[in-house]
Order: structure tokens, then C-alpha cells, then sequence
């Protein structure tokens, strides 16, 4: 695989308000696991007004330390990048203590290539019932404080996914799309590679210098991990195509080959990455499917029929 250059220094300090920028901070929900790494980074963008961006799980004692970053302060809006549950359920709770509006992503929806895929983990993993006040349409912004939060949109990691820039403070909070600790997930049937690699592009046309995701640390040098990204997808797919001409015929023979440096309980989300590569592939009319793209389904290379 490529060489990343990973950065998984990070002091989470849960529960403390973080100073980023003179207008910008976050606070980290205390909830690692082998998913969120140190936990989710809530941020809080603006001074004397605030917007506060991604507030987290349904965790009360990560609300109380919200709350206390807040200091009394208004809150102009809660701003949600997608709707997995360590990130968007405590959006309500902290709505009914602030009068704050709830705005960003839509409601849970799946990739139109899986839209009648059976659920996943991952795809358990969102909140159903999620829906915001309002719904923020890519290019939106709003003004906090002389701050600009512009909307991106950059689907793949879920359908819904959006990432928040400051433009004219060279700052990206790319959600999940982008990560400094390792690559995100693109797991079916709300994920899509072909937008998650199209949503690479986009932020890669972009002018910020300074990526904050919400989880871990910062970004170093986002212009290369961001090509280095790429290439490490586009390895991943050239690996499953040589399992393919090996023969291999299902997903999880391919994890099991291909996955050999990752710890096996992690093979189930390898699992819908590799089926989300495969179906990337399919639109690219390099593998051919027996029916419908789905974790028991088998696949070949369209130059072995």
C-alpha cells in the first residue's frame, strides 16, 4: 500500500474547551474506540456568538462541557457534517439548551446503487431520525461573529456528508471525509467511492491549508494527504483487481488477502470498503456482478467472462 504520512499525535483532552485558531476551538467527547480513535471533536466556531459544529453522541456529560465552553454566549447555530451517531444526536438536547436552530446535512439516506441493500453496521450506525431545521445546500453560508462558514459538500463517507470551510482563515473541518489518523470508511449502503473520490477532488481544487477532522488532530500538508489518499484508494483497487485475476470471486476472500496488516476485527468494515471499491469499479465497467452488489454477491473482471 502507499505510505501515508498518518499523524496520530493528538491530546484530546476530553471535555476541555481547545484553543485552534482566535476563532476557532473545539471540544473532544470523551468516546474512543476503534472507530473515532481519541473521540469526537465538537467544534466551536466564533467569539462573542458562537456556531458550534458537530456536536456529537448522546453523551450528557460531553453537553455539560458543551455548555460550559458556551459560557452563556449565543448560539446562532448547530451545524451537523452527516448523521453517524457519534456525531449528530446530541444536536436536540443541545437545540432545547441553547433555542440554537439545527442545520447542515440532510436525513439518513443511502447511495443510489444501494438503495435496497440489506443494512449494514455501519449503515446502523446512523441516526434515522435525524432532521434539521433546515437543510444546507452545498455553497451555502452563514456569518458568525465576521466569521464565514462556507457549506461543502463532499459525500462518501455517507450520502449526506458535509464538510465546513473558513475560507478566509485558510481552515477546512472536513468531518469524516479526511481524517490525519487514518483513512475513513466508505462503507455501503450510505457510502459511495465514486463520490467519496470525486469529494477528494473537490477539496483538493480548494484553498485551505489548515484541515481540522473531527476526529484527531490536524492535517499536515492537506494538498499532499489528499493526493496520498487518492493513490492509496486507487492501490486498494488495483489489489482487488489482482484478486480478481487470481481468482478470488467474493469480498471476503478478497479482505483476508488483501487486508493482511489490519486487525481482523476491523475486517468487517474492510469488508463493505472492498464492496464499495467493487462497485466503483462496476461504474467503471472494469468488473461485472452476477446481480446485485451486496457482501455475498460474486464479481470478475470483465476480460474473464
Amino acid at each position: 500500500m502507499s505510505n501515508m504520512d498518518f499523524n496520530r499525535s493528538f491530546d484530546a483532552r476530553h471535555g476541555e474547551l481547545v484553543s485552534i485558531t482566535d476563532a476557532l476551538a473545539r471540544v473532544t467527547c470523551n468516546n474512543p474506540g476503534a472507530l473515532t480513535f481519541a473521540g469526537t471533536n465538537t467544534f466551536i466556531v466564533g467569539r462573542n456568538e458562537l456556531v458550534i459544529i458537530d456536536p456529537g453522541p448522546m453523551d450528557m456529560a460531553h453537553l455539560d462541557a458543551l455548555m460550559t465552553a458556551i459560557d452563556e454566549r449565543p448560539v446562532k447555530a448547530i451545524l451537523v457534517s452527516h448523521t453517524h451517531v457519534d456525531h449528530s444526536p446530541l444536536a436536540g438536547p443541545l437545540r432545547e439548551k441553547t433555542g440554537a436552530p439545527v442545520m447542515g446535512c440532510g436525513p439518513h439516506r443511502r447511495a443510489t446503487s444501494f438503495a435496497d441493500m440489506a443494512e449494514t453496521p455501519m449503515d446502523a450506525s446512523s441516526q434515522k431520525d435525524f432532521e434539521p431545521d433546515t437543510v444546507l445546500e452545498d455553497g451555502a453560508k452563514i456569518s458568525v461573529d465576521g466569521v464565514i462558514i462556507e457549506v461543502v459538500a463532499t459525500p462518501g463517507h455517507t450520502e449526506n456528508h458535509l464538510s465546513f470551510a473558513l475560507p478566509e482563515h485558510g481552515v477546512m473541518l472536513p468531518g469524516d471525509h479526511v481524517m490525519a489518523w487514518s483513512t475513513t470508511i466508505v462503507a455501503p449502503p450510505d457510502g459511495s467511492m465514486n463520490a467519496y473520490m470525486t469529494s477528494l477532488d473537490k477539496l483538493i481544487e480548494r484553498a485551505e491549508t489548515r484541515y481540522f477532522p473531527s476526529h484527531g488532530g490536524e492535517v499536515k500538508n492537506p494538498k499532499l494527504f489528499l493526493t496520498q489518499l487518492k493513490q492509496h484508494r486507487q492501490m486498494r483497487s488495483d489489489a482487488i483487481v489482482a484478486r480478481l485475476r487470481a481468482g478470488d470471486q467474493d469480498v471476503m476472500t478478497m479482505v483476508k488477502a488483501i487486508y493482511t496488516d489490519v486487525d481482523p476485527k476491523l475486517h468487517g468494515a474492510a469488508a463493505l470498503n472492498v464492496l464499495a471499491q467493487l462497485d466503483d469499479l462496476i461504474a467503471q465497467k472494469i468488473v461485472l456482478c452476477d446481480g446485485e452488489v451486496t457482501l455475498t454477491a460474486k464479481f470478475t473482471l470483465h476480460e474473464l467472462t
